[in-house]
């Protein structure tokens, strides 16, 4: 049985708790442990059921869902994902982790996530279009550049940003490029923002490579998932010159101990629309979806959904460091394997901060009405995301925790801090 994500993100706030108490004062500890509970919860949550008209004249209904989980530092900010597994326990768990992911690269932000349970692929464009704007006329009077500012995220793009903007702007009788991030370039988007995820987690382990002295010609990657993160992953990865041994999809993974070329996996993908196929095809040694976490490699990103690794396949391991580019894809048994393993996990709210933090650079622009060039996006992302790496090593060494304890001590404090500040608790 899965792990809720809900129980998954609650656990990992107890687990920090102890950890934080003694960054408090005595007169504080109450206070501490209050905010603690109110953040086990969004500051609001929505929900509604989506009607439209489909091309056959019937009519379509979908649950749908937007989580504001918290914005004392700032307006939330957070993806939506069309999913057919969507569910009230992932929107919330993915906004709280929102929250911490904004608050570890030091973004003035809080966290959001929205959601539609629909499988896109059953829906025409036409369909997919009325779907999406009537999600962004239902939102409209609870977002905002200065108050929610949604993102794409699984099975959502640029075009379907464009809609929901289009949609939102209708609504409100204003131009207001800001509410919505992820957008075309030509309606205010922002260069570097399709590959920022995979991006940021390359510059994370590029910088990780260095500081445990590795060669990255030597050092072996295994990508699991191959969409838009785990794609521009392996192939800025490879490009920094590491050896990308294996990737997988759904249908499960390709091997190879003399590397793969990223760019030339995305041509066969593309012709052959599996990695089962490609092996046959091919000759690669094909690996099981199920087995595909216990490959040989030094690294493994996980870069599909979350509880990818749990206590029943943790043992598969062998990898040195696990680099989370999925939302909350280690369950907290399954990590606390690792840990004792001796496994470094990179957790998700560094790993894939990417993202937000281009999406964050895109907001900027749009309410500057200024527009940055694609050196100065990869560099401010750069710097920002090997300063919270830096910033979370040490916490990590001082206190003797995990990697991912050392992201949650960091990131839980300033929000704390700004809640303290603000009077909330």
């Amino acid at each position: 049985m899965s792990v809720s994500p809900l129980t998954v993100a609650h656990q990992q706030l107890d687990a920090v708790l102890p950890a934080l108490q003694p960054l408090f004062s005595a007169s504080d500890q109450s206070r501490l442990t209050a905010a603690i509970e109110l953040l086990k919860k969004p500051q609001r949550f929505h929900e509604t059921t989506l009607e439209i008209t489909g091309d056959d004249g019937s009519t379509k209904s979908f649950r749908a869902f937007r989580s504001q989980h918290n914005d004392a530092r700032g307006p939330f900010k957070g993806g939506i994902r069309f999913h057919q597994q969507v569910s009230e326990d992932e929107v919330q768990a993915l906004s709280t982790w929102m929250t911490w992911k904004t608050a570890v690269v030091d973004l003035p932000l809080g966290g959001g996530k929205g959601g539609i349970i629909v499988d896109p692929k059953t829906l025409s464009s036409n369909e997919l279009q009325k779907l999406s704007r009537a999600y962004a006329e239902w939102l409209a009077d609870k977002i905002g550049p200065q108050q929610d500012i949604p993102a794409p995220d699984v099975n959502t793009n640029g075009e379907i940003m464009s809609w929901m903007l289009d949609a939102y702007e209708k609504k409100v009788g204003l131009h207001a490029p800001g509410t919505y991030t992820g957008k075309p370039l030509e309606l205010g988007g922002s260069v570097g923002r399709t590959e920022a995820t995979g991006q940021g987690g390359a510059f994370i382990l590029q910088h990780h490579a260095e500081r445990l002295g590795w060669k990255p010609a030597e050092t072996t990657v295994a990508v699991q998932g191959f969409g838009n993160v785990g794609m521009w992953f392996a192939r800025l990865a490879h490009g920094f010159g590491f050896k990308i041994v294996a990737v997988s999809d759904s249908s499960g993974g390709i091997y190879n101990a003399d590397g793969l070329d990223p760019q030339q996996l995305e041509t066969w993908k593309q012709e052959m629309g599996s990695f089962q196929k490609i092996a046959a095809e091919k000759n690669i040694t094909f690996v099981a979806a199920d087995e595909f976490v216990g490959v040989q490699a030094d690294v493994l990103a996980p870069a599909a959904l979350e509880n990818a690794i749990t206590a029943d396949n943790v043992s598969q391991i062998v990898a040195h460091t696990v680099l989370e580019l999925a939302n909350g894809p280690t369950t907290p048994e399954a990590e606390a394997i690792l840990v004792k393993n001796n496994v470094i996990v990179i957790p998700d709210v560094l790993a894939n901060a990417g993202g937000v933090t281009v999406s964050y650079y895109e907001w900027v622009q749009n309410l500057s009405g200024d527009q940055w060039n694609a050196e100065r996006v990869e560099n401010s992302l750069r710097d920002k995301m090997l300063t919270a790496y830096d910033s979370i090593a040490d916490w990590q060494e001082r206190l003797e925790v995990s990697y991912r304890q050392a992201a949650y001590i960091l990131a839980v404090k300033r929000v704390i801090d700004a809640m303290f500040l603000r009077g909330w608790v």
